[in-house]
């Protein structure tokens, strides 16, 4: 039989980078399948837009929805933020890490500053937030872990070999944290998107988008929306037995 937590008290939600894009699609889907959910956003400025998202899902599928500014790379930070977490609802059933940056250049041209900037938003951040979080999901005995990685950390992509890094980084931490913590029924798997229509695609060149979706079998981008799907399934309890996959979602781009 299936491990099934505790019913009677409702599940939450913590999504990273959860403001805008992919982060705010995995928010609203979690939000409509009954999660409180915790919107994330990276600082302070931030704040204002992200709280009227959170009332917004809090109005709209009649679920617990809060925000808190913190800059997930930075270890105090996120005790902040998980200690917000722990006064706002007192438990963690979902980690959802999506924050995310790019600083794309050629490997010669690249700085090392431009490098440890993405290596620490992409995947330090998921590493401080993944032991936290695993401290309390190893309490309750139940929990799920969702990283983003993307299709460049598998197979790599000229002009960003600080984002592919930083993607390859997380495939490897999120499946040594599916054996480290299965036995206590914590669940952790990544996906990885293809081309998506966010609001950093949408700033390409029209020549480069159509060249883009040349290289992708179903000839489209993908949807935020589309990736939120795969990210609720994997929340729920009809992903009980996945745990250590990465999972593509990228339109037959990486065929």
């Amino acid at each position: 039989m299936p491990f099934v937590p505790d019913t009677d008290t409702r599940r939450v939600a913590l999504v990273t980078g959860a403001a805008r894009g992919i982060g705010r699609a995995v928010a609203t889907a979690l939000a409509r399948d009954g999660f409180a959910v915790v919107v994330n956003c990276s600082g302070e400025k931030s704040l204002p837009a992200a709280q009227e998202f959170a009332d917004e899902l809090a109005e709209t599928y009649g679920v617990p929805a809060a925000a808190c500014a913190a800059d997930v790379s930075d270890a105090d930070a996120v005790d902040t933020l998980f200690a917000f977490v722990a006064d706002t609802y007192g438990r963690l059933d979902v980690l959802v890490n999506n924050a995310g940056i790019t600083r794309d250049g050629s490997l010669l041209r690249m700085s090392e500053d431009d490098f440890d900037r993405v290596i620490a938003v992409n995947l330090k951040s998921a590493f401080l937030t993944s032991r936290r979080a695993a401290k309390i999901m190893m309490k309750q005995r139940w929990g799920r872990i969702i990283n983003m990685a993307s299709i460049v950390g598998v197979v790599g992509n000229a002009g960003q070999a600080n984002y592919a890094a930083s993607k390859a980084g997380i495939i490897g931490l999120t499946k040594t944290i599916a054996r480290e913590f299965g036995a206590r029924h914590i669940t952790a798997n990544a996906i990885a998107p293809g081309f998506i229509a966010t609001d950093m695609t949408a700033e390409l060149p029209e020549k480069m988008l159509a060249g883009m979706n040349d290289r992708i079998a179903l000839k489209r981008m993908g949807k935020p929306e589309e990736v939120a799907e795969l990210a609720a399934f994997l929340a729920s309890d009809r992903a009980a037995y996945i745990t250590g996959q990465v999972i593509g979602i990228d339109g037959g781009m990486s065929l």
